[in-house]
């Protein structure tokens, strides 16, 4: 992914208003993020805890997305699959991130919603740059690291696709 700045964020966002999107939170580590091996930026909103933002490069314009997440706590022995990295995590590092629609219907209240690694990691996950504490894991794959992300990407998009539906 390319380097971003805080402006290229604020105006990405497809599924909140500009006075939303000028209020929320941004990493305090914007430019010291591994752009060369990030497929998507995403991050928590520290001062929202049920709020993560994602930002990600689509037909050569950055698209962001505002998510939600349940609250609720699981078990540490439960384990879930990140629909997009295929990494397991166990109790809460994979959550049900939903988004608004963009436009009318998400003025409607309509919604999408993807497993997703709750730390937004998924694109350290899948280099190996990051490991996941405890029973998680990565699986093993014979495909390439260009097919996996390729499939990570491909999968984002169609997550994305559906907030325009």
């Amino acid at each position: 992914m390319k380097p971003v700045t805080e402006k290229d964020i604020r105006t990405s966002f497809i599924n909140c208003s500009k006075g939303e999107a000028k209020r929320l939170s941004l990493p305090r580590d914007l430019t010291e993020q591994p752009w060369d091996d990030l497929d998507f930026l995403g991050w928590r909103d520290p001062a929202a805890p049920n709020r993560s933002y994602l930002v990600a490069e689509r037909e050569d314009r950055l698209v962001g997305v505002a998510l939600r997440f349940p609250a609720q706590q699981r078990g540490f022995l439960h384990r879930s699959m990140c629909s997009l990295c295929l990494t397991t995590h166990p109790g809460n590092g994979v959550s049900l991130l939903t988004a608004r629609k963009a436009g009318a219907a998400g003025r409607e209240g309509n919604s999408a919603g993807a497993y997703i690694c709750t730390d937004l990691a998924c694109s350290l996950y899948l280099r190996g740059l990051k490991t996941v504490d405890g029973i998680g894991a990565r699986l093993h794959e014979s495909l390439s690291l260009e097919e996996q992300t390729a499939r990570l990407r491909a999968r984002l998009t169609e997550f994305i696709d559906k907030l325009y539906e």
